[in-house]
């Protein structure tokens, strides 16, 4: 990792050094050695003047390989500033999918105008790609991919992906489809080089193609890729069409948003995470959860407000009251975020969700039970009081036997009313549990308090 830094940084002030020298030729010479991905994360770093003598010393063609490697919201900045024939021009050697996802991106004047500047087709395809629903196969799906006809014979098409393989996004999985553009089989790239020439498609060719609906959820596909180790999957409607082709990569992103989303939902942070959006922005998005929180911990104080002879009668009592919330809320995130993993990966159906929910109740027998000795031996030594070391123990001991479960099952119910399980965040849950947790150390406090 230090030596990546070392490298880049060295890139970062040859680079640089190059554009203050005012000389097109050395700075290609140099910046275009770099990867696409280098050469994006230096560019990032450039002031606009500094940006524009990029966009006159590169193609647009040459400046696409690094775009394209860029996050959309940069995407979105830079293209604003580009000289409007460059940005057009860019924007017509884009993958379809990548463009489409950008011009979704953009005002609706700026986004019209670059439309009516692009070329016919390509204008197209990326309308075609943006009437998908967002999170679809549809949306992500990128039409630049090659199609076989069965009859033809390997050497036929070795020929034709010498001159079509530049324009698709990736060759290794080849599609064959039939005289109405219905998807029949697929063929490897590796197929087609270790076969004779003069063999037809339809003779090495596979029969059985794994592919998705055009309307299918991204998360599926991510899942089927992953399932079966694919490089690209073929994207069909509801005639077995074939419609486009999603690359790893997409699926890669796909994975990355997700994840992102998931961990925003779990910590009621959803919108609010990109470290680039300023305070005011963050604050509106947070604010409706926080907002929320804050009444239901009214409930928590109308709880302690309940109790309150039996705080009276041993004060000693509300010392404890953040160690059993506390200890009841750890367990119920626990559970819930082992249970929101289960949801997004697909590994839990009917057959084992009671095993799942068995497993964790009994997780949290086993863990109240080891929290409820040692914090009953603790108690009575420091505090010299066996009945509050019984009563924060046997509290504790309750509190985490149903937080886990409250922690499983409340996902999972979100989830079978067909909503993301990931709203079911951390702070809301641990609010609710701190709630429940409460209500047991008071009853128990109260019961034992009788016998006395």
């Amino acid at each position: 990792m230090a030596i990546e830094r070392t490298e880049r940084a060295r890139h970062e002030a040859q680079v640089t050094a190059l554009i203050q020298k005012g000389d097109p030729v050395d700075f290609r010479d140099v910046f275009l050695t770099l990867h696409p991905g280098e050469q994006a994360d230096l560019f990032i770093e450039l002031e606009r003047p500094a940006r524009e003598f990029v966009y006159e010393a590169l193609s647009p063609e040459e400046f696409t390989d690094l775009f394209e490697k860029l996050e959309l919201d940069e995407q979105e900045q830079f293209i604003q500033e580009m000289p409007r024939p460059f940005a057009v021009r860019v924007l017509n050697d884009m993958y379809s999918d990548n463009a489409a996802d950008l011009m979704n991106q953009l005002p609706d004047d700026f986004m019209n105008e670059l439309f009516a500047l692009m070329d016919e087709t390509e204008a197209t395809e990326v309308k075609d790609l943006m009437r998908y629903p967002d999170d679809t196969a549809g949306a992500i799906m990128t039409t630049e991919f090659i199609v076989l006809k069965a009859d033809k014979t390997v050497g036929a098409t070795l020929e034709d992906l010498r001159e079509l393989g530049p324009e698709a996004e990736t060759i290794y999985y080849l599609y064959v489809i039939d005289a109405d553009n219905r998807l029949v089989g697929v063929v490897s790239l590796r197929d087609l080089i270790v076969s004779p020439l003069d063999v037809q498609i339809a003779d090495i060719m596979g029969r059985r193609v794994v592919s998705a609906h055009v309307l299918a959820d991204q998360e599926d596909l991510a899942r089927t890729v992953q399932k079966y180790d694919l490089l690209a999957l073929p994207v069909i409607d509801s005639e077995d069409h074939l419609l486009g082709i999603i690359t790893v990569d997409d699926v890669m992103d796909v994975i990355e948003r997700e994840t992102t989303e998931d961990f925003e939902e779990l910590s009621a942070t959803k919108g609010s995470s990109d470290i680039n959006m300023g305070p005011v922005e963050a604050a509106m998005k947070r604010a409706p959860w926080i907002i929320s929180l804050m009444f239901l911990g009214m409930i928590t104080a109308s709880t302690i407000g309940g109790f309150e002879d039996t705080l009276e009668t041993i004060v000693l009592l509300a010392v404890f009251m953040p160690l059993v919330m506390g200890s009841a809320g750890n367990a119920a995130t626990q559970s819930l975020v082992v249970a929101v993993r289960s949801i997004a990966l697909g590994t839990i159906n009917r057959k084992n969700v009671l095993k799942m929910i068995r497993r964790e109740f009994g997780t949290g027998l086993l863990l109240g039970l080891a929290c409820m000795v040692v914090i009953f031996g603790v108690i009575t030594v420091l505090y010299d009081s066996a009945l509050i070391g019984m009563i924060v123990g046997l509290s504790i001991f309750a509190s985490l036997s149903v937080a886990t479960i409250v922690g499983t099952l409340v996902p999972l119910l979100i989830n079978r009313l067909k909503l993301d399980p990931a709203v079911a965040s951390g702070p809301f849950i641990t609010t609710v549990v701190d709630n429940l947790g409460l209500i047991i150390y008071f009853t128990v406090a109260t019961s034992l308090l009788r016998f006395f």
